[in-house]
Formats: C-alpha cells, structure tokens, sequence
C-alpha cells in the first residue's frame, strides 16, 4: 500500500503540473526517520530549479515525473518517486508537518495562465509517515534500469491472458504469491491480489502451473477490470486512514472490498465466512467456497 489504483491517482492528482516551471525545491529537515532520496538533496535542487515538467508518469507503483532538459544542454531527466507503505504526493495541506518529506513550489509556464489563476504558485509535496518511501532524479538509463521491462513486467492496467501465461505458466508458486511480483505484471499488492483472485473465483493456494488458458484470460480481464474500477473510486482507505488522494480526500474502493480485511464476516456471494491464511508472511483473505482449488468459477 500504495498500490496501482492509488499511486494511478496520485498521478492523475499532480498530472495538472504538465507544463508548470518549478520554482524551488526543499527537503525540509526531521527528526522522524529519513527517506531515501538519490542523489543528494543539494544536487536534485540544483538540477531542478528553473526547469519544466513535461508530464507525469507511472511505472507500477512509482511516478515519474519527467523533467525538461535546459538550455545549456542538459538531458531530460526523471524525478523517481516510490509510495511504498505510506508516502503520498499531495496538492492540498499535509496531514503532518514533520513528515513532509519533499517539497516543491510550481508557476504556470505562460504569464496568461498565471493571471487566469488566483493562486499562481502551487505546491507538491511528498509526505511519509514511516519513512519507507524514496526519491531518484535519474536520466535514461537510470529509469530503464528502475523501471523498464527487466525491472517491470506488463501495467496490470492493462495486461493480457497471455502476458499471465507466459511468465507465470510454468511456475510451481502459488497465484497470489506470484500476482505480488512485480516482474510478472506491475502494480499489484496485497489488496487487489485478494480482490482480483475473489472476482475471477481462483483460490489464491492454487499454483500457477495447474491454472489453464481460460483461467489465465479470466485472470486477465478481471485484473484489468477491477482496477479500472478502483482507479475511478480514487483506491482505497484502510481503517488508519493513512491513504489520501492528492486533495487530501478518503479514496472510496475499500466500501468495494469482498474479502481483503473481512476475516469471519459472511461472503457477499455464498455467506460462508471469509478465511484469512499467511502466504509469503502476508495476509491473504479468499472464500473457499467461491474460490475452489480446481480454479472452477463460482456460479454467476
């Protein structure tokens, strides 16, 4: 957590920014836990200052925000940003000052927009309760090498039948599992692994190598599907509300959820109560009625 449909509407919430001149760029000093940030602060400062964003990014969890190359001849590069369990990137207010982890300050590239606007300077801030997330200014090769396709597998956004099939066919791990590996397929955790496999009625123990073609297309389709689904509800809250959108607001998916955190409670399909089991020292949620082992459909 963040996942794709949250750091999807992360991206959305800043994509505004396309075009804007950054105007400066802080990382403000803590005495909470620091994040990564490569290089150094003073230098993606130095580098930053001054230039446009082109536009936003997103690579499975990460943004990128891609930043114009200047007039001495510098190359483009891309401001890497990783979520990871709690860091977002905001418009509005923080919800705590002391965790405010980044700081940059945006104008309106053309004079006309400026006046059209009440409020020409606008920030973006990157905010991280835990600490976990990071920060990369990279060029091409550095962003090939985080988040190209030897790093990335296909946009579960958009991924296909035979992109499940063909990277997860032959392998002896168990579906959820091997739906966590981002270089299977980019963007899913924990949470939409349990939705997905719910809503396609896969149980999550069930090895990759006994799930069949149809299975594979129904995996697909219902990834694709439920995302999108998530990506409009702006994602999920969970109950410590850690979760917000660019404009600081709830995101509304987790009202979505069938399995994921619902342990004991009747299944919205068969009524028998939701299992939760450990999977790679994760918490996973499945009914097993609805959810056979054979990877047959529960009835529609």
């Amino acid at each position: 957590m963040p996942e794709l449909p949250e750091v999807e509407t992360m991206r959305l919430g800043i994509s505004q920014f396309a075009g804007c001149r950054i105007q400066s760029v802080a990382f403000p000093r803590q005495s909470v836990r620091p994040i990564s940030v490569t290089p150094r602060p003073r230098t993606i400062i130095a580098k930053l200052v001054g230039r446009v964003i082109v536009a936003v990014h997103r690579y499975g969890k990460r943004i990128a925000i891609e930043i114009a190359g200047s007039e001495c001849g510098d190359a483009t590069h891309w401001l890497v940003i990783e979520p990871r369990m709690t860091g977002l990137l905001l418009v509005a207010d923080a919800p705590s000052p002391q965790h405010v982890r980044m700081q940059i300050q945006l104008s309106p590239l053309f004079s006309s927009v400026a006046k059209a606007s009440t409020s020409p300077l606008s920030q973006l801030l990157f905010w991280d309760r835990r600490g976990l997330g990071t920060v990369r200014l990279l060029g091409e090769p550095g962003l090939l090498a985080a988040c190209g396709p030897e790093r990335l597998g296909p946009d579960a956004l958009i991924v296909l039948g035979s992109d499940y099939s063909s990277r997860l066919h032959a392998s002896i791990r168990a579906i959820k599992v091997a739906l966590l590996d981002q270089r299977a397929v980019a963007g899913i955790g924990n949470i939409y692994a349990a939705e997905i496999l719910f809503l396609a009625g896969i149980d999550p123990r069930l090895p990759c190598c006994r799930l069949t073609g149809l299975m594979w297309e129904r995996l697909a389709t219902v990834t694709r599907e439920l995302l999108a689904e998530a990506v409009r509800l702006k994602g999920s809250t969970l109950g410590d509300a850690t979760y917000r959108t660019p404009n600081n607001a709830l995101g509304e998916f987790q009202l979505q959820h069938r399995v994921y955190g619902r342990q004991g409670l009747p299944c919205q399909a068969c009524l028998r109560p939701i299992q939760r089991i450990v999977q790679a020292q994760r918490s996973t949620f499945f009914c097993p009625q609805c959810q056979k082992r054979s990877g047959q459909s529960r009835s529609q």
